[in-house]
């Protein structure tokens, strides 16, 4: 049995980690606040970016062949992938779902007799796909926590022209899209080729009501020429939201997990702290026993 003096020790250290995880808990929910602000304020607008391309697209009719990145290419054989994860760990399995998922895809994708280009934002992302022996065709790290437009604006340039140049056939993106801080979903957004079912699927932003009544709205200039500029606006938006989305899921996940560790960490304190209790009278008795046996020895 271990003896007081290291048990004591080992509960100074657990509970040298229960005040770093509470505190990490503590700002985590801060910064998780401030996150949910901006997705509260940000969503609305995403929606309306969507909506808004989605009946450009339908009022342009045939002409929306014309716009580049609304127009598959003839064939397929490089799909791109933007893995949306955190600079940081301690926050459970945010990070390394989307890994999976991003892997899961490639496979699917080489079953189809297709290859994959990387993407990855976050360190976390960027370090897993490059330790998998992937080549990464673009890294961005540095703002997962606080990510600004600019950056976003950065990653659908390199995806644009990408695609413009045909060195990508479809670009696929997968982030955590934040629920509440237990939970973060998976999402998984074609970013390119835009298509109808695209715009209309993203996020449940369809608008039957709104859709119908763009039908009797005239155009200045001409929805193919909108569409020229308000598509590359949305890819920018759309990227931007997942960036931001993902880090409201990071703080929720990472206050969860400090939480749970916290919490976890007073078990272990109980634990050793009836073990301590355990090894005192276990000392007591073993003195008492001692002075006995003194005590007969001298009788």
């Amino acid at each position: 049995m271990a003896s007081q003096r290291d048990v004591k020790n080992k509960i100074a250290s657990v509970k040298n980690i229960q005040k770093i995880t509470r505190a990490m808990e503590m700002v985590a929910g801060a910064r998780l606040r401030r996150a949910e602000q901006r997705i509260e304020a940000l969503r609305p607008y995403a929606d309306a970016i969507a909506r808004m391309t989605r009946q450009a697209a339908q009022a342009a009719g045939s002409e929306v062949a014309r716009v580049p990145l609304l127009r598959e290419h003839e064939s397929e054989s490089n799909v791109g992938l933007l893995l949306v994860t955190g600079d940081r760990g301690l926050a459970g399995g945010f990070n390394s779902q989307i890994i999976r998922a991003g892997v899961r895809l490639s496979a699917e994708i080489s079953e189809q007799g297709l290859s994959s280009s990387w993407y990855a934002t976050g360190r976390r992302g960027v370090s897993s796909v490059s330790f998998r022996g992937h080549e990464l065709r673009g890294a961005y790290t540095g703002f997962a926590d606080r990510p600004a437009y600019a950056d976003a604006r950065t990653i659908a340039d390199d995806l644009i022209q990408a695609y413009l140049d045909e060195r990508v056939d479809r670009v696929e993106m997968l982030y955590n899209s934040y629920v509440s801080p237990l939970t973060q979903m998976v999402t998984r957004q074609t970013l390119l080729p835009l298509t109808g079912d695209a715009l209309g699927a993203e996020h449940g932003s369809s608008d039957a009501e709104g859709d119908a009544v763009s039908t009797s709205v005239d155009y200045e200039p001409d929805p193919e020429k909108i569409l020229r500029r308000l598509v590359p606006d949305y890819i920018e938006i759309s990227i931007y939201r997942a960036l931001v989305e993902s880090a409201a899921g990071f703080f929720g996940a990472q206050m969860t997990a400090m939480r749970s560790a916290s919490e976890n960490a007073g078990e272990i304190i109980t634990d050793y702290t009836l073990q301590m209790n355990r090894a005192r009278q276990a000392e007591i008795t073993q003195e008492i026993m001692e002075v006995v046996a003194g005590a007969e020895g001298l009788a």
